[in-house]
């Protein structure tokens, strides 16, 4: 699954590359989710995170990864 996939190329401005890490609302947008489902992912453990000085960023391919899990689970069941 590429970033493109989970909108990840429109948050980059033209000629810039695409961003290594997201702020949560950012990965929140990408995910078509609010920031408070996304911060719950985050501490349920099942969308990575890391913390920068005090900000939490995700990083650009932890939603296509996360995304590619809920849809592995769903066939499986």
């Amino acid at each position: 699954m590429s970033l493109a996939t989970v909108g990840i190329a429109p948050l980059a401005e033209a000629g810039e590359p695409a961003p290594v890490l997201l702020t949560v609302e950012e990965a929140a947008r990408c995910l078509r989710v609010g920031r408070t489902t996304c911060y719950a992912l985050i501490r349920a453990g099942e969308l990575e995170s890391l913390t920068i000085g005090g900000l939490r960023r995700v990083p650009a391919d932890a939603p296509a990864a996360y995304l590619a899990r809920r849809r592995a689970e769903q066939r499986a069941a």
